[in-house]
């Protein structure tokens, strides 16, 4: 009776959470038993809307300087801690230096052999050494980080989008351990104070909280594309996986892609053209 009660008690907070001003970004009604949420259709009639959302990453169209310029615009529009900032002594007096190795990342540059590390082909690792390879949240169709949330804080949309709601969050980083890609980051500590300037549009973590990329779901909420697409000058696409029409299908038709860790049979909905 006990189980049943806390349950009954987590779903209802958690609904009860998200009618209480949540951004587009987390904007559900509920999910089921196997973390797949119905999304509530929005206000905005222009929203983009997919069956299966995905990414093609153009490994020939990143560069240095348009890598740094993804990972800058997405980490600022989405209040993502950097610990190298100078925190304001005067409005958090009490705050700590950081260690670094618990920096908060949403998408981020890594090497070859450690994005992919099961493409053990030598020549083919020595062609990618020197380029900078972007990798997120792959928003996998069969998802692992969604099975293992004992909360259903970490779920999938419909559309497959795999989202969090940082309130049902208890920061027990189960998701974390089943997620095979590094795709999530654990705040140890308030993120708040490293900030630089806060955006209003989208919520602020706390410590104790897990976080990553969430497609810019917000964004597609007001019928605009993730901001890494706008600012990646062609090298990102965001689109439906599933519209033989799409602009994605149309990339994936003509070249030849890789995900990462593949046999592992989680299914990523991100693409990397080589």
């Amino acid at each position: 009776m006990m189980k049943k009660s806390r349950r009954s008690f987590l779903k209802v907070a958690g609904i009860a959470a998200i009618g209480l001003g949540a951004s587009p970004a987390m904007n559900f009604a509920s999910s089921d038993s196997d973390g797949t949420a119905l999304a509530v259709k929005g206000k905005n009639e222009q929203a983009l809307t997919a069956h299966r959302w995905g990414m093609v990453i153009d490994t020939n169209k990143i560069t240095e300087e348009i890598a740094e310029k993804i990972t800058e615009i997405c980490h600022k529009t989405h209040n993502v801690p950097d610990f190298k900032h100078e925190v304001d002594a005067e409005k958090y007096p009490k705050t700590r230096s950081v260690n670094h190795k618990q920096e908060i990342k949403w998408i981020w540059k890594e090497e070859f052999h450690y994005a992919f590390p099961e493409k053990e082909d030598e020549y083919l690792t020595e062609k990618f050494h020197d380029l900078p390879f972007l990798v997120t949240c792959n928003h996998c169709k069969n998802a692992p980080c969604v099975q293992a949330c004992p909360t259903q804080a970490t779920f999938k949309r419909e559309d497959g989008i795999v989202i969090m709601d940082f309130h049902r969050c208890i920061g027990c980083r189960f998701c974390m351990a089943a997620c095979p890609y590094g795709s999530r980051s654990f705040n140890f500590r308030d993120p708040r104070p490293f900030i630089a300037e806060t955006i209003p549009d989208f919520p602020t973590r706390s410590k104790g909280v897990v976080e990553k990329c969430n497609l810019c779901a917000e964004q597609l909420a007001k019928g605009e594309l993730p901001h890494c697409a706008q600012v990646s000058e062609g090298a990102i696409v965001v689109g439906d996986l599933e519209d033989p029409e799409s602009d994605i299908r149309a990339l994936l038709k003509e070249h030849f892609t890789i995900r990462r860790n593949e046999s592992l049979g989680t299914e990523p909905s991100v693409y990397y053209i080589v």
